[in-house]
């Protein structure tokens, strides 16, 4: 039977928020209008959500839609209840006008925004300013004296593109994941490879698998609302990159992808997950220019890969290591036996396999998970998928 929402329900994205009460303070601005689609970005992501508002702030947008949005409590001035205030696990000030970041710096509290902020300091509970002014503001040398002297007090300050003369606040999508990795943040190092390679066969042309990315993006901006330090090494995607994501290394030829991921290994990652379709061979040797055209019985040579996981073992000892695995005209036993087989031959932790003939087939699983010790897990779905892969880097190895 199909559930009926009503208008103050949202959908589910992600529970890397629940349990968690967020307090969002809004100040004066026009940007102030974007709080209903914040608070509720944050409810998607299970936040407990309260609001308190400047007396500005309300001359933009009512309480009544806030209130509605954030199906909590919005605090409007010092008569209101401030109990709420004395338990938050972060606070998000968006916008956040400079008048207000002075305030916060130099410890004034004139409203109950900035007590709760000033409490929230000493408490070494987080704090997520988002800015949000006219460029020439913000390039006043006094406006990067303040974010700079805030930032030191362990405040983080998010400022968004600049369009059209303004320093804009950035999409609520944005803001909410970078607050889930602040929340969150674990201190956790995670390599991602994904996409698909190529190699070229002349100056015009190219041999590539087919890959479009979205798993191994949806992978890093899982675990990065986790609090996990994401690093993508990315091969050609049809899919773009979440704009949240720290880095993102662009490499798409097979032997230049293994080469920035033995560079990595130098330093300290706690967990690899390979994603990336790699070519298995590459061409021996592009032409130069571009092959003419209606050459009959045309041949090009072949030679094998470096495969990423074997070369990368020896590297990574101590590491959870994840691999991905797609067969086709194969049975699922099969599909098991051959993770095994690769989970013993790369010493990865575990192997998620795949039959290409399954893919897209809402009626099949999403994934199998085979773990090292040869246990099988079926993943029906990609948030599974997600959460199985969560729960083996926070075991280790």
């Amino acid at each position: 039977m199909a559930v009926v929402m009503r208008d103050t329900d949202v959908e589910m994205k992600g529970g890397q928020l629940a349990d968690k009460h967020i307090l969002l303070g809004v100040s004066g601005g026009i940007a102030a209008v974007d709080t209903v689609r914040l608070c509720r970005e944050l409810r998607r992501y299970g936040a407990k959500v309260s609001v308190v508002m400047t007396q500005s702030a309300q001359k933009v947008i009512t309480p009544l839609g806030v209130k509605w949005s954030a199906q909590g409590d919005v605090i409007c001035d010092w008569d209101s209840d401030l109990s709420v205030l004395s338990q938050v696990d972060a606070i998000i000030v968006s916008p956040a006008t400079r008048n207000l970041l002075a305030s916060h710096l130099h410890g004034l509290m004139n409203g109950p925004l900035l007590m709760a902020m000033s409490a929230a300091r000493s408490r070494n509970t987080p704090i997520l300013l988002i800015p949000s002014m006219h460029g020439d503001l913000a390039e006043d040398p006094v406006t990067d004296e303040l974010v700079e002297e805030l930032q030191k007090q362990g405040a983080q300050v998010m400022w968004g593109a600049q369009e059209e003369g303004k320093r804009k606040t950035p999409a609520c999508e944005h803001i909410v994941a970078n607050l889930c990795n602040i929340v969150n943040n674990n201190q956790t190092s995670v390599v991602i490879t994904l996409g698909a390679n190529r190699s070229a066969m002349d100056d015009i042309r190219f041999l590539q698998n087919t890959s479009t990315g979205r798993t191994g993006f949806a992978i890093a901006d899982y675990l990065y609302r986790w609090g996990m330090d994401i690093t993508c090494v990315s091969g050609i995607t049809s899919e773009q990159a979440p704009t949240w994501l720290p880095l993102v290394i662009k490499s798409s030829e097979p032997e230049d992808m293994l080469d920035e991921l033995i560079a990595l290994s130098n330093d300290e990652i706690d967990a690899w997950i390979h994603t990336a379709a790699v070519l298995d061979y590459r061409i021996e040797q592009a032409a130069e220019g571009k092959v003419a055209s209606q050459q009959s019985g045309l041949q090009l040579n072949l030679v094998e890969t470096r495969k990423h996981i074997m070369e990368l073992a020896p590297l990574c000892e101590g590491a959870c290591r994840i691999g991905f695995k797609l067969e086709s005209g194969i049975k699922q036993r099969d599909l098991v036996h051959r993770a095994v087989a690769q989970n013993e031959r790369a010493q990865m932790t575990a192997t998620i396999a795949n039959r290409l003939e399954d893919l897209g087939n809402p009626e099949m699983p999403r994934a199998h998970l085979v773990d090292a010790s040869g246990a099988h897990f079926i993943l029906h779905t990609e948030n599974d998928m997600c959460e199985a892969i969560r729960v083996l880097i926070e075991r280790g190895a």
